[in-house]
């Protein structure tokens, strides 16, 4: 299950935002970069009800998978994790995340991809 339309980040702009405004989290296998919501760049997507509520983009490279479909898959872990362990309390939560694999790490292991996934949202504070 992908994550809904409401909780997906788009746009250069977004990313070029997070880039620069965002509190780094480093893991052996990924980073997140943490940036709070700025809904005014997101008004040309007409997102507007929901542009301050909680946002995440996962952003695998073709260095990590060659293989769309890998990336995908690894993607979807992400997205159903999120989707199942997300509370609605945390949604309001004005903060926008942008996951990073890691080049050179092995897919192999989905569990320890996702054990680490767990403890830098709970190291980044933005679920309890």
């Amino acid at each position: 299950m992908a994550l809904p339309k409401h909780m997906r980040l788009k746009g250069h702009r977004t990313f070029d935002y997070i880039h620069k405004n965002s509190i780094k989290y480093y893991g052996k296998l990924m980073t997140f970069k943490v940036a709070r919501s700025n809904p005014e760049i997101l008004s040309s997507h007409k997102l507007q009800e929901t542009s301050d509520n909680f946002r995440v983009s996962i952003a695998i490279s073709k260095k990590v998978a060659k293989k769309a479909v890998e990336r995908n898959k690894i993607r979807r872990i992400f997205q159903e994790w999120l989707s199942s362990n997300l509370k609605i309390k945390n949604n309001h939560k004005p903060y926008w995340l942008l996951v990073n694999l890691k080049i050179g790490i092995s897919l192999n292991d989905k569990n320890q991809l996702l054990k680490e996934f767990q403890n830098l949202m709970n190291k980044s504070g933005l679920i309890k």
